[in-house]
C-alpha cells in the first residue's frame, strides 16, 4: 500500500476518533451527574414538587408511553419513554413506604398491553387494600384503553375537559406483506407442528377458522375490561358495554358517563388528595428511576454506532409484526 493511502487512512481512523470522542463528550456533558452516581439504595429517586411534612407525603408517579414490558431497559425505539418493570418497582415502594399517605398516578398514555395493564391494576388493588392507602389518577392529555383499564380501579379519578380517554376495547394487529412478497419473488418456507402454528403470520392471508380462534381471545380479554370498570366505577356490565364500543371521550364526556370522577389538573388532583385524606401540608414528591451508569453508557455506545435510533429498531418491529399480541390500545 503506498504512503497516500496509508495517510489517507490514518486521517479517516482520526476523524472517527474524534467524532466518537466529541459525542461521547457531548453525552456526559447533557448527563446528570447527581442521579448518575449518587442515586438511592433502591434505585428509586423522589423529586420534590411541593414543599411540606416530609412524614405526611403524597407520591406522583408517572406512566408515560405505550405501556408495554421491553426489559430491563427501554427499546432502541422509546428509550425514554415506559418502562414497565421500573415502574412496578416505583408503585411498589409507594405502596411499602411508611411516610407516603396517598399515591397519584399521572397517566398519559394510549394504553398497551394486556399483561402489564393487568399488572398494573393488580398491584393498585393491592396498594389499596394491604397497605391501606389511596390511589388517585390524574390523566393527562392521553388516558385511553389501557390507560384507563389501569385507572378504573382508582379511589378517584381526575381528567382534564380536554383529555383523551375511553377507547375500551381489545385490539390484535399484523402487517400482512404477502402480495409484496409475491412481487419481489421471495418465496417462505414454513415447517410446523401444527395448522395453527404460524397464526397471524405476514406472509399469508389468515383464514376464517384462524380468525375465529384470535377473535375468542380479543372477546375473553374485552370481558375481562367491562368487569375491571364495572367493579371499579360500581356500573353494570351492560352499562359498560353500551359506552365500551371502542370509541375514545373527551375528559367532559367521561365525567358525564361516570368514567371519571372530576375535572382538573394534576395540581387540583393533589389538593383533593389532600382535602379527602385529611393532610395537613403534605410534601408532595415525584418518583424517578435513578440513572444508571451502565444503562447511560450502554445507550452512549449504541448512539456512537448508529446515529439514527429508529434502524436500530427495525428488526424489533418486523419480529413483533408477526407476534399474536392482544393489546389495550387506542390507535389513532
Amino acid at each position: 500500500m503506498s504512503g497516500k493511502r496509508w495517510l489517507a487512512l490514518g486521517i479517516a481512523a482520526l476523524l472517527l476518533a474524534v467524532s466518537i470522542g466529541f459525542q461521547f463528550v457531548t453525552n456526559m456533558a447533557s448527563a446528570n451527574f447527581e442521579n448518575m452516581f449518587g442515586g438511592s439504595n433502591d434505585g428509586i429517586e423522589e423529586e420534590i414538587m411541593q414543599e411540606g411534612q416530609p412524614q405526611e407525603k403524597i407520591a406522583v408517579i408517572d406512566i408515560e408511553g405505550v405501556i408495554q414490558d421491553t426489559g430491563n431497559t427501554p427499546s432502541f425505539m422509546n428509550q425514554s419513554m415506559y418502562n414497565h418493570r421500573q415502574f412496578m418497582k416505583m408503585l411498589e415502594s409507594a405502596g411499602e413506604n411508611p411516610n407516603i399517605n396517598g399515591i397519584i398516578l399521572r397517566v398519559n398514555t394510549p394504553g398497551g398491553g394486556v399483561v402489564e395493564s393487568a399488572e398494573i391494576h393488580d398491584k393498585v388493588k393491592e396498594i389499596q387494600e394491604e397497605n391501606g392507602k389511596p390511589v388517585y389518577v390524574s390523566m393527562g392529555n392521553t388516558a385511553a384503553s389501557g390507560g384507563y383499564y389501569v385507572a378504573a380501579p382508582a379511589d378517584k379519578i381526575v381528567a382534564h375537559p380536554a383529555t383523551v380517554t375511553g377507547s375500551i376495547g381489545v385490539i390484535m394487529q399484523s402487517v400482512n406483506y404477502a402480495e409484496l412478497a409475491d412481487e419481489l419473488g421471495i418465496e417462505f418456507t414454513t415447517i410446523k407442528s401444527g395448522p395453527f402454528k404460524d397464526i397471524m403470520s405476514g406472509n399469508r392471508e389468515m383464514t376464517e377458522e384462524e380468525e375465529d380462534i384470535l377473535q375468542s381471545l380479543v372477546d375473553d380479554f374485552y370481558s375481562d375490561f367491562v368487569n375491571v370498570i364495572a367493579n371499579g366505577r360500581g356500573m353494570s356490565e351492560e352499562e359498560v358495554r353500551e359506552i365500551g364500543d371502542g370509541r375514545v371521550y373527551s375528559g367532559k364526556q367521561a365525567e358525564e358517563l361516570d368514567l371519571v370522577d372530576e375535572l382538573g389538573s394534576l395540581e387540583d388532583t393533589i389538593t383533593l388528595m389532600e382535602e379527602d385524606q385529611g393532610l395537613n401540608n403534605p410534601q408532595v414528591v415525584r418518583y424517578h428511576g435513578a440513572f444508571a451508569l451502565n444503562q447511560f453508557l450502554g445507550t452512549s455506545a449504541r448512539s456512537l454506532i448508529v446515529n439514527d435510533a429508529e434502524l436500530l429498531g427495525i428488526k424489533e418491529l418486523l419480529m413483533e409484526s408477526e407476534t399474536p399480541r392482544a393489546m389495550y390500545l387506542y390507535t389513532d
